[in-house]
């Protein structure tokens, strides 16, 4: 099929276009498949190596509030000014068999148009909703770096609320371990207070496994200090599990809260 065809038929919109996504990805030929869908408010990107989140009102990127990831390592410090582009979400799928083995995610910029040569489909622009219930099968079901690398694209799409899919992904013991632990992961980055309150569920499920619930206790201590650091200091006090009440209290002493200290003297006083 060539890549006006395949665009063509990435417009054609219907009720099963999720599935109907996910079915065109496996059809592939072993290569490239790309597809794009529209940024929320707040991320944009270089269209390279460079994602912000959270930005508001023309500031961004460390020192300038927001969260930057720099998706190939490099130096975090703000030398050098770049074009910052609202979007959209660009997602560059490795497919093999049928099977999606990796994946990259960018946000802005443009495709580079592929030698002639390249197994390139191009999908086109999807409906961030049919993106989503994509990207988010694809964790729940591949256990390979491409479905542990689903969660970030799908936490950046348009008007689709994702946490609490994302809540039920880290509570799913028929899902990979390490998708479980990105969707922990980026809960604590970016869900705010109602995530909180999941996340301090999540390590009380005595059906949880331990690492799970160390990671939770992890994303609790990046939540924002009142809100986290409330939670860190319940299950440092009352947790069942050792091993968590541990991990609690380390990220407590990276906290900077005096409430921390409080906690510290009351467990180091108590016989």
């Amino acid at each position: 099929m060539n890549g006006r065809l395949v665009l063509a038929w990435a417009l054609v919109a219907g009720p099963a276009a999720a599935q109907r996504l996910g079915a065109r990805v496996a059809a592939a030929p072993d290569g490239t498949v790309r597809l794009s869908f529209a940024a929320r408010p707040g991320v944009c990107g270089n269209g390279r190596n460079v994602i912000a989140l959270e930005c508001a009102g023309g500031r961004c990127g460390w020192g300038r509030g927001g969260h930057t990831i720099m998706l190939d390592g490099g130096f975090g410090g703000d030398e050098v000014e770049y074009d910052c582009e609202p979007g959209p979400v660009r997602v560059s799928l490795t497919v093999r068999t049928g099977r999606v083995q990796s994946l990259r995610t960018y946000v802005g910029g443009r495709w580079v148009t592929p030698p002639r040569d390249a197994a390139v489909t191009d999908l086109g622009t999807a409906s961030p909703r049919d993106a989503v219930d994509f990207l988010l099968g694809l964790a729940t079901r591949e256990d390979t770096r491409g479905g542990e690398e689903a969660i970030l694209p799908l936490t950046m799409a348009d008007s689709v609320t994702v946490w609490p899919m994302l809540l039920k992904l880290a509570r799913d013991d028929r899902a990979p371990a390490r998708t479980r632990r990105q969707a922990v992961f980026w809960l604590g980055q970016a869900a705010g207070d109602a995530a909180t309150r999941g996340l301090a569920d999540l390590v009380d499920d005595g059906d949880v496994d331990r690492d799970v619930k160390e990671q939770a206790v992890f994303a609790l201590s990046q939540q924002p200090r009142d809100a986290g650091v409330s939670a860190l200091i319940r299950i440092a006090r009352t947790h069942p599990d050792p091993g968590v009440r541990r991990k609690a209290l380390f990220w407590l002493g990276q906290s900077g809260d005096p409430r921390a200290l409080a906690v510290f003297e009351e467990l180091l006083t108590t016989p």
